[in-house]
């Protein structure tokens, strides 16, 4: 009878760390093709500025500016505000996001809702429709004299301005809101079809009504997706570009060329040349991204600890 060896252990775990480089090395090299390399090519980009000697003659000259171009942004007005107003859109579009996301997915998971499919279908459309064309479709939405919405106010007496003063905020919320309620209703939708069936039988035995098992048994069990999903909607709020630069175009809103600190960057880069600048203000954008990234991860391990 022939004798069978099984391979030795240190086979097998070089079988297993080779499996894991070729599954995981496609996707860590286009990370780091995509993402990495631009982030310590910008890094690096803004520790130098062009400087002009004499009258200008011989051409900009490289020099190495230290902090320089940091301590220019960090008190440069444009910039400030800039993150302000980010800040601003950011307090307003997440909590209204998530909310609204919370309450419609747990309404999809009721037993009694009926269609479910055509509603998810319905929510998940304007996900699908490129921002471009979103903002241009609400922009003509917004317009005076075009718009059937502002036509549709007006004769009930109200005249709204989505386009002017304060109200632009709201118009860009509203548009992001539009766009991305259905990703993360679905999103966490498939979080609550993990919950196990019958602890919501023994709620529902012990008396609870569907509200009380809606925001007392079910969404306790989803919070890491709906962490997950805040923590995608506070990465996306931060890069608000697409929205205000199109509402721009109307020219009836306060939107300036650096009313966002990716709009400054793209004006600092193709309009001034100053490029240096631009890499400046990109390494503090994702430097801010990454410090609310660590807080609302840190705060959903803490979460899940207890």
């Amino acid at each position: 009878m022939a004798s069978t060896t099984s391979p030795p252990r240190s086979r097998i775990r070089r079988q297993r760390r080779n499996g894991v480089l070729l599954l995981l090395g496609p996707f860590f090299l286009l990370f780091a093709l995509t993402y990495i390399l631009p982030l310590c090519y910008a890094v690096g980009l803004s520790f130098f500025r062009e400087r002009f000697s004499g009258l200008g003659w011989g051409g900009p000259e490289l020099v190495f500016a230290w902090f320089d171009n940091y301590t220019r942004a960090l008190t440069d007005p444009d910039f400030l505000s800039g993150v302000g107003r980010v800040l601003l859109y950011g307090l307003i579009y997440v909590p209204l996001l998530i909310a609204l996301a919370i309450v419609l997915a747990l309404l999809l998971d009721n037993a009694l809702t009926y269609g479910r499919r055509f509603f998810q279908t319905l929510l998940f459309l304007p996900h699908i429709v490129p921002g471009l064309i979103a903002s241009l479709i609400w922009l003509y939405l917004y317009t005076p004299e075009l718009s059937p919405i502002v036509d549709a106010f007006s004769a009930l007496g109200w005249d709204i301005d989505f386009l002017g003063g304060n109200n632009v905020m709201f118009s860009l919320v509203n548009i992001a809101v539009w766009g991305a309620l259905g990703f993360n209703v679905v999103l966490i939708f498939v979080g609550l079809q993990a919950v196990p069936r019958t602890t919501i039988d023994a709620a529902r035995i012990d008396g609870a009504g569907e509200l009380r098992i809606a925001f007392s048994v079910k969404l306790p069990q989803v919070l890491p997706t709906v962490l997950v999903a805040t923590l995608f909607t506070i990465i996306g709020s931060l890069q608000l570009y697409t929205e205000p630069m199109i509402l721009r175009t109307s020219g009836e809103s306060p939107i300036s060329n650096t009313w966002t600190p990716n709009m400054l960057a793209y004006s600092s880069a193709f309009n001034s040349n100053d490029y240096h600048y631009a890499a400046t203000v990109s390494v503090l954008i994702a430097v801010l991204a990454g410090v609310l990234s660590f807080a609302v991860t840190r705060f959903a391990n803490r979460r899940a600890l207890r």
